[in-house]
């Protein structure tokens, strides 16, 4: 198992090394100037080369990748171009809504989708099943930014549940369980928005998944031996039928965070995808690219545990060098 961790452990360090690349090179073609959009479209040529000077745009752009990089491996993410403070500090500031948001939705959707999944793989063919194959259908053709218009028109607006949108902070100076409550509370609407698709896709992957292990022969062994269709579903099937379901799900945290940019704005929540949402709009590259090159690292750090995962989950990843050896 070392060997096989090991080996997934270089493959992310070199994804994150492409991944660094690219964003460094996507940035460079966008049209604009960073120091024209601070100085003002009326600024003096002179002033706006002096201000690109001191931003360091003036150099070339491989003297200014390998300065970004050897930032990164001190911890050092360089100064905002806009609020003239170390990107650092507003991505740990904002991290502090982004991460429990993106937790919690990624919980709300696993939870649901976990439950519709057995319960649909355990009536499979009959009405309930068709129901929630339906309504899974549904969520997947809905927006995350239209359900969240919902929600706060319905839990806000009409009966005054939930706040529309902000976030206030987590007060812990006031105890540390009111103030986790008043700030899963204020999540709590752009969570279930941001879970809602998440959880109709993998809920009709778990139940593919469960019809699918059901069939095996080992199954229907279990099945002759006197087991009933729920210890069997629950003690045989399951677990086997989690592998490919572990990797969706994956595969889908990627997705939540690329909607967080767009549910964090309709919510007002102040996140990093908000934060890099106002970064392009001031066409602040150092918070931009330090903030993509982040939720990359986020992604490639879940695929990483999520391979090791399957390494628990299924030994055989772990022995396929002894099962290949002569």
């Amino acid at each position: 198992m070392t060997f096989y961790l090991i080996k997934r452990l270089l493959v992310t360090l070199a994804t994150l090394l492409a991944a660094s690349v690219v964003v460094f090179a996507v940035l460079e073609v966008l049209p604009g100037n960073a120091a024209q959009v601070l100085m003002g479209p009326d600024a003096d040529p002179a002033a706006v080369a002096a201000k690109a000077a001191e931003l360091g745009l003036d150099a070339p752009a491989p003297a200014r990748y390998l300065q970004w990089m050897g930032g990164l491996l001190r911890g050092d993410m360089g100064l905002s171009y806009a609020y003239g403070t170390p990107v650092a500090e507003l991505v740990a500031e904002r991290l502090q809504v982004t991460a429990p948001l993106a937790l919690m939705a990624m919980l709300l959707a696993c939870a649901l989708a976990l439950g519709a999944g057995l319960w649909a793989a355990a009536r499979h063919g009959r009405w309930s099943d068709w129901a929630l194959m339906t309504l899974s259908q549904a969520g997947m053709a809905v927006p995350g930014f239209w359900l969240g218009m919902l929600l706060v028109l319905l839990f806000a607006v009409r009966l005054q549940w939930f706040a529309a949108g902000g976030f206030e902070g987590w007060f812990f100076d006031e105890g540390w369980f009111s103030g986790l409550l008043a700030g899963l509370r204020a999540l709590l609407l752009p969570a279930l928005a941001l879970a809602a698709v998440q959880a109709a896709v993998l809920a009709r992957f778990v139940r593919s998944s469960l019809l699918e292990t059901l069939r095996e022969d080992y199954v229907r062994t279990a099945r002759a031996k006197g087991l009933g269709r729920h210890a069997v579903l629950m003690r045989h099937a399951l677990r086997n039928a989690l592998v490919p379901v572990v990797t969706v799900a994956a595969m889908q945290f990627a997705e939540l965070l690329a909607g967080a940019v767009v549910v964090e704005n309709v919510f007002y929540l102040p996140g990093l995808g908000r934060l890099v949402f106002q970064g392009i709009a001031n066409r602040d590259l150092a918070v931009v690219r330090n903030c993509v090159m982040l939720l990359a690292g986020m992604v490639a750090l879940i695929n990483l545990a999520v391979d090791a995962l399957h390494a628990l989950i299924d030994p055989r990843l772990t022995h396929a060098r002894r099962l290949r050896a002569p």
